[in-house]
């Protein structure tokens, strides 16, 4: 499943893992996450959150 990255603050949402604390179960797709869900880092919404790809950020 796709990763996505939190643009201000860097936050990688793994769907494997899911957000327990944001009540996110583990196997969750970014796009099923409600659209009131917010990163749990910095708190903006879904919206600043765009794919992660592995390979440039290395």
């Amino acid at each position: 499943m796709q990763k996505w990255v939190c643009v201000p603050c860097g936050y990688v949402y793994d769907p494997e893992a899911g957000d327990l604390d944001g009540g996110v179960e583990p196997g969750t797709a970014f796009e099923d996450i409600p659209d009131d869900w917010v990163c749990p880092v910095c708190g903006v919404d879904k919206t600043l959150f765009e794919p992660y790809d592995e390979r440039s950020a290395r």
